[in-house]
C-alpha cells in the first residue's frame, strides 16, 4: 500500500497510533494502528491498548489545577484499543518541505529569564530544590500534513520513544528519547533524562562534549535531585528494600545530543496494577521537579503554557499487564481544526543555573524540531 493512501486513512480515522520499536512491550511495532473507538479501562477483552496522558492528569492524582486554555485539545486519559493495522515505516517516506512556518514565542527571551531567576529565589528560600520550567513556541493558522512531518522528524532523531498520536482533529508527532516507565513481569523500570549536551562536530570534539556532560557537577547535582524523587515514588509500590539504582549519571548518545539518564528499578508488591502505579509516579519527576507537588503549583504560576500531552506519556499496555511508557518531549503538537501548531521545551532549573543559559538549552533541544517544521522564530 502506498504512503498517501495510507496517510488518507489516517486523517479518516478518529485515533490513530505508532510507536518506535524500541517501546520493549515483548512485542514488534511495525505498523500503525487505528481505531474509532477508545476506551477509559485498561482491561479490556485481553486486548492491547494504548495509554495517552496528559499532564493535567495530575489534577486526579493530587489537589492542584490547570487554569490556562489548552489550544490542542487532548484529553488527559485516553486507552485507544487498536482494531486493525497497517504496516509502515517512516524512514521509507521521502516528500516535500512544507511551506515556512514562523514561530512566536508565547514567553519571550526577557520574560524568561525574569522568571527563571524568581523559581531561582523559591529555591533559596527552600520551597524547592528544582523546578522544570517549560516555554512554548506557536504558530497560528498554519496547515501541516502531521504524518509527513512526524516522518522528517523521526529520520532527523531516530529518538528511541518516538511516538505518532491522532485523536480526532490533534496530533502528537514526538521524537522522545525518555523512557517513564517499563514494567516486566513484578519489575519497574524508570529511566529519567536530566542532562544534555549538543554533539561534536567530529569525533574528537564528540567525545570531549561526552566527557563533559559526564563530569558537568550542575547536571549530576540536578540528575540526583530526580534519582531520589524516583526512588521515594517507587518506594510506594515496592517490596521492602527492593528500589535499586542501576545505573547513575549514564551518558546515551543520540543523533544531535548526548543525554544523562539514570537507571532505578523496584520489585512491584502483590496486585499492583497500572492505576496504582500512576498514581504513585504520575508525572514525572523529571518534567516536575522536586519536591513534585510544590513544584507543580509553581509551574502552574509561573510557566504560560497549558502543557497538555507535553510532560505526558504514550505507550503500550499488553494483555498480561506488562508496559512500556515514554515521557512525551521533544515534541510537536498540532490541532486541524483551528490550525494552531505548539512547540514546547523546558530545562532544571536550581540554585546552580544561568538563565541565558537554560534558554540557550531550550533552544537546542528545539532545534530538531524547528529544522523539520522549515521554522523560523520570531521572538
Amino acid at each position: 500500500m502506498k504512503f498517501a493512501k495510507k496517510n488518507n486513512d489516517i486523517n479518516s480515522w478518529k485515533y490513530a497510533v505508532w510507536l518506535s520499536s524500541e517501546f520493549n512491550c515483548g512485542i514488534y511495532f511495525p505498523n500503525i494502528y487505528y481505531s474509532n473507538s477508545s476506551t477509559k479501562k485498561y482491561q479490556v477483552e485481553n486486548k492491547i491498548l494504548f495509554p495517552i496522558l496528559g499532564y493535567n492528569l495530575k489534577n486526579n492524582f493530587e489537589e492542584l489545577f490547570t487554569s490556562r486554555k489548552d489550544f490542542i485539545g487532548f484529553p488527559n486519559q485516553l486507552f485507544i484499543q487498536p482494531e486493525t493495522s497497517e504496516k509502515f515505516n517512516p524512514l521509507d517516506f521521502t516528500g516535500k518541505t512544507n511551506k515556512l512556518v514562523k514561530l512566536k514565542a508565547r514567553t519571550t527571551k526577557k520574560q524568561y529569564i525574569e522568571k527563571v531567576n524568581a523559581l531561582k529565589q523559591h529555591i533559596k528560600r527552600g520551597d524547592i530544590y528544582e523546578i522544570n520550567y517549560c516555554i512554548e513556541f506557536f504558530a497560528e493558522e498554519v496547515v501541516i500534513n502531521p504524518m509527513e512531518v512526524f516522518c522528517k522528524l523521526y529520520q532527523k532523531t531516530k529518538a528511541p520513544f518516538s511516538c505518532f498520536v491522532k485523536c480526532n482533529d490533534s496530533y502528537l508527532m514526538c521524537a522522545s528519547p525518555e523512557r517513564f516507565l517499563k514494567k516486566e513481569n513484578s519489575k519497574l523500570i524508570s529511566q529519567p533524562i536530566k542532562g544534555t549536551i549538543k554533539r561534536g562536530e567530529n569525533l574528537e570534539e564528540d567525545l570531549l562534549l561526552k566527557n563533559s556532560l559526564l563530569h558537568n557537577l550542575k547536571e549530576q547535582s540536578e540528575n540526583a535531585m530526580i534519582v531520589d524523587l524516583v526512588r521515594n515514588d517507587l518506594s510506594r509500590l515496592a517490596k521492602k528494600a527492593s528500589v535499586n539504582v542501576e545505573e547513575l549519571f549514564g551518558i546515551y548518545t543520540f543523533e544531535a545530543l548526548h543525554q544523562m539518564i539514570s537507571t532505578i528499578s523496584c520489585e512491584l508488591k502483590e496486585n499492583t496494577n497500572f492505576d496504582d502505579i500512576l498514581k504513585a509516579t504520575f508525572p514525572m519527576g523529571s518534567m516536575t521537579g522536586a519536591p513534585k507537588i510544590r513544584a507543580m503549583q509553581l509551574i502552574e504560576q509561573y510557566e504560560d503554557i497549558n502543557r497538555g500531552l507535553y510532560s505526558g506519556s504514550v505507550g503500550c499496555i499488553l494483555p498480561n499487564g506488562n508496559f512500556d511508557v515514554n515521557v512525551v518531549i521533544r515534541s510537536i503538537q498540532y490541532n486541524a481544526a483551528n490550525q494552531y501548531l505548539s512547540v514546547m521545551v523546558g530545562s532544571a532549573i536550581t540554585d546552580m543555573c544561568n538563565a541565558e543559559d537554560e534558554y540557550n538549552e531550550c533552544l537546542l533541544k528545539a532545534e530538531a524540531l524547528l529544522n523539520t517544521l522549515n521554522a523560523e522564530l520570531v521572538c
